[in-house]
């Protein structure tokens, strides 16, 4: 009888892969985790410390640096949370090369070396690919050994952004509808994610008040600067900030809202609040950035231009007023987290064959 596959998936040493999530691709990894488990995968997991013992993954912990002080006062000595990071994915690219009980890696962070070290690895090293090209990335995806290294990306757009450097499957993030769950709505717009200037909610706050409606932000506060100056002084009885919740608490709240509003100043590589939101029946209101549009359909959400806060304002109540069992249906229909899963399960299978014959 044949062994099972042991996946080794790398995640952001700085976060844990636990409620409440730190953002998108660690909630996109516990379910990847998960759902490989359940189909009978073997896996090892690198993140930050503090993930969740139900996955039922193998943890892959790494020793904090040590440094000399003769090293420490040198004047190249750069930023301590660059300097951790890098020994982090370091150590753990190192450690993952001196064994053989791996089949393949699949590599979930935003670091280079996982890329950059995937030939020493000896088995391959499915990297998907989260954002736009970055100045770290970028490189390491160019050189890399196109023999150890393979890509996907979250969406078409991810996927052509990356074109010029690697060919990507597209393999689109799923959410969980058994987990997001229907509800009826209510009178409030909701807003979800981090609380920094790319996601831009104070962009959500202008539309609402725009258009005469209450608001409530959802997500944690990473840009503190950002909070103090762009969102806290605007806070009051119409905008109200209702902190970080974990996903049941946020599938509550998106559930007994009117609409979602999606506002960002970037260009999305996905849009996993437009799909969390229409699996609990929520219509979507958003700028057509990125992969977006990718996700939601006419028959449940609305787009306007990028920044364009005046058509926005004018389209709430009409998207508010779309059918939100069309809006779950979309999102069981064509974001589901099992489609997601297998194909993920059928490349990390496939390179293993592919390197093994």
């Amino acid at each position: 009888m044949s062994r099972p596959l042991h996946v080794v998936e790398i995640a952001d040493s700085r976060f844990p892969i636990s409620e409440p999530f730190a953002g998108g691709m660690q909630a996109l990894t516990w379910h990847l985790i998960e759902g490989l488990r359940t189909r009978g995968v073997a896996l090892s997991v690198f993140a930050g410390p503090g993930s969740d013992p139900r996955l039922g993954a193998r943890l892959i912990t790494s020793r904090p640096a040590e440094l000399s002080a003769a090293a420490r006062q040198d004047v190249s000595m750069g930023p301590e949370e660059w300097l951790e990071q890098h020994h982090a994915y370091l150590q753990l690219m190192l450690g993952l090369a001196r064994r053989r009980d791996i089949d393949v890696v699949h590599n979930n962070s935003l670091h280079h070396l996982p890329i950059a070290m995937a030939e020493m690895v000896g088995v391959p090293v499915l990297t998907t690919l989260h954002t736009p090209p970055t100045p770290w990335l970028e490189p390491a995806v160019r050189l890399a050994d196109p023999g150890s290294a393979r890509y996907a990306a979250v969406s078409r757009h991810t996927a052509a952004s990356w074109a010029h450097v690697a060919d990507p499957v597209v393999v689109p993030n799923g959410v969980d509808a058994r987990r997001w769950t229907y509800g009826e709505g209510g009178p409030d717009l909701v807003w979800s994610g981090r609380i920094a200037p790319e996601k831009a909610p104070h962009l959500a706050i202008d539309i609402a008040r725009a258009a005469g409606r209450r608001i409530r932000l959802a997500g944690p506060v990473t840009d503190p600067v950002y909070w103090e100056t762009r969102i806290r002084p605007r806070l009051g009885d119409d905008v109200e900030h209702v902190g970080h919740l974990h996903q049941r608490e946020l599938a509550t709240l998106l559930g007994a809202s009117a609409l979602c509003l999606v506002t960002p100043s970037w260009d999305e590589p996905y849009g996993l609040v437009a799909a969390e939101a229409l699996a609990c029946g929520t219509p979507v209101l958003a700028f057509a950035r990125g992969g977006i549009p990718e996700v939601v359909g006419e028959s449940c959400a609305r787009l306007v231009d990028a920044d364009d806060v005046p058509a926005a304002a004018a389209l709430v109540t009409e998207a508010a007023a779309l059918d939100r069992r069309a809006a779950r249906d979309h999102a069981v229909r064509h974001c589901s987290v099992d489609v997601m899963v297998d194909a993920y399960l059928a490349l990390l299978d496939g390179a293993r064959m592919a390197s093994a014959a």
